[in-house]
């Protein structure tokens, strides 16, 4: 039971902007012509594909395998043929291309089979996989694959549902908990069955009291330690380790993660995902999105993975001067470079932006270290420290200045007087020493190689000479037994003399083999023909007496 609240460092209090899309029910969105599905999901894996085009799929229908530790398996969202496997753009800000499976939909989505999983008889290791195979990944925005942060291992006291969403605009998981409470609550108890978690605890913002009576009304009358809390309204509250903060007290230190501290987080559309997949054997091939900004109309979508971004902004009207559109929230999110790009299972929010509503950001002004930066930042950073050292690119020093526990939740900028984009530099030096890892990775694997390659020839040279060794040692046995080499028995003989001994040996049995062979194709010749053979003959007696002379010792 928590007895009170904690505080985490730092955080801001952005304007919310919620009131525009929270009042909205969900809604499903139209099927688009083409849905577009990116084979990778998250970026820290790809799936295999498993799927050529012209063939038909059903909605449910895994279209991807799993292909490593961290992936999951990709299936199709609807029914219908497929079209084209090509690179196509991601939702990225890089603008760059991903493999993906391009479905044309035939208007029917029919299921594949959904059989369930009984978690009363099934193995833990069985849960697991079936999560992995229906794609359950994290849907706060990190994608993180659900069944190894549900499987990381024993010693789980507290397992926290998180519905902070703290970030201004966004919706989605305010409306999910107040439609959905009890699909979200199913799944809160698998995951702590799955984790052996003693109790369930929910972390609510305090501006969600319509969610937060949902789910006390779904958890009245359940057994077990579940409660519901509202936590205080303030940026970033819903980060991993801050949740964990404000509710139970622990911190986080660098380096570790809540599960070495006996507290596990899920996002509550993981938890409402998870039982779909468990009780009606359904992947993840849709979720809630928030739809705002700019627009006329407004508010939450039920979404299948593939749908395009503009299909899904036609459905909110964007207005006239609508500039430029977000993908994520205000804080972490970013512009995206075209409106082709799908949505996919991180996708929890589109913001078209305006001139009036977001003004462009005035140029930057050099950092005069007043510290703002740091007071905001709620890992307990020097964002000045790692601006300094990002823009100078000494990438070694950002690392000694914990660069990676930055959670890139944009305080730091939010409240920087000289309006540095200070999360971009943190950006730009994480891919920068990620890309140099990745380099010398592959150089070690490289050299690797080589060194394995130089060590198998050198191995083959050594076996090749002890066969050679072996073989003459047995020709020099076998020539001493049959006393054909006086020098070979010499046992006092040099390796040289035995050498020649032997090539010796060789020769005279070549001689003998030669000498005994018989001309063939010689009978019935005529006197010309047999003169002509004798008198080769003679030559080659002649031959081999000159030979003979020559080879005999002085």
């Amino acid at each position: 039971m928590i007895a009170g609240l904690f505080r985490f460092k730092g955080g801001v209090k952005p304007e919310t902007h919620k009131n525009a899309s929270a009042g909205a029910p969900i809604r499903p969105a139209p099927m688009p012509p083409q849905l577009v599905v990116p084979l990778r999901q998250s970026p820290r894996a790809t799936a295999l594909c498993i799927v050529v085009p012209g063939q038909k799929v059903l909605k449910g229908e895994r279209i991807g395998l799993p292909d490593g530790p961290l992936s999951t398996a990709v299936h199709a969202p609807t029914s219908g043929t497929v079209v084209d496997i090509t690179p196509h753009a991601m939702a990225h800000p890089s603008g760059l291309t991903t493999r993906c499976v391009i479905i044309e939909p035939d208007g029917e989505d029919r299921w594949t089979d959904r059989p369930t999983l009984d978690l009363d008889t099934a193995n833990p290791r069985d849960a697991l996989n079936w999560l992995r195979d229906h794609g359950i990944v994290g849907l706060g925005g990190a994608t993180f694959p659900s069944h190894i942060k549900a499987g990381a291992g024993g010693g789980i006291e507290t397992l926290i549902l998180n519905g902070a969403e703290c970030e201004p605009w966004i919706t989605c998981d305010d409306r999910l908990m107040r439609e959905r409470a009890d699909g979200i609550v199913a799944g809160a108890l698998i995951l702590k069955r799955l984790t052996g978690a003693r109790e369930i605890v929910f972390g609510v913002e305090d501006n969600k009291p319509q969610a937060i009576e949902a789910l006390r009304a779904a958890v009245h009358d359940l057994p077990g330690d579940i409660t519901v809390v509202p936590v205080p309204s303030l940026y970033p509250a819903g980060g991993e380790k801050q949740l964990i903060r404000v509710l139970t007290g622990i911190e986080i230190p660098h380096g570790k993660l809540g599960g070495d501290f006996g507290v596990q987080c899920f996002n509550v559309g993981t938890a409402y995902a998870v039982n779909r997949a468990i009780a009606h054997g359904e992947p993840l091939v849709s979720r809630v999105m928030t739809v705002t900004g700019n627009v006329e109309q407004p508010g939450n979508f039920e979404v299948l993975i593939g749908t395009p971004v503009e299909h899904l902004l036609a459905l909110a009207k964007p207005k006239g001067d609508t500039d430029r559109i977000l993908m994520g929230g205000p804080m972490m999110g970013f512009e995206l470079p075209r409106l082709d790009v799908p949505a996919v299972k991180a996708t929890n929010c589109l913001i078209a932006t305006s001139p009036a509503l977001f003004p462009p950001p005035p140029p930057e002004m050099n950092c005069i270290r007043c510290g703002a930066c740091a007071r905001a930042c709620p890992a307990e950073l020097q964002p000045f420290e790692l601006y300094w050292f990002s823009r100078a690119r000494n990438f070694g020093k950002t690392q000694e200045y914990h660069l990676f526990d930055c959670i890139e939740c944009g305080c730091c900028s939010y409240v920087c007087p000289s309006q540095i984009r200070l999360v971009d530099y943190f950006r730009f030096a994480k891919g920068e020493i990620w890309a140099r890892e990745r380099e010398k990775s592959a150089a070690d694997a490289a050299r690797e190689r080589f060194e394995f390659r130089n060590e198998r020839q050198a191995r083959e040279k050594r076996e090749k000479a002890e066969k050679l060794a072996a073989k003459a040692a047995a020709t020099k046995a076998k020539l001493a037994a049959q006393g054909d080499a006086p020098a070979a028995a010499d046992a006092t003989a040099s390796p040289d003399d035995a050498k020649r001994a032997l090539i010796a040996a060789a020769l005279e049995r070549a001689r003998a083999q030669k000498a005994e062979v018989a001309p063939k194709n010689t009978d019935n010749l005529t006197p010309d023909q047999a003169a002509q053979v004798a008198e080769a003959d003679a030559r080659r007696a002649a031959k081999a007496e000159q030979n003979a002379a020559t080879d005999a010792p002085e």
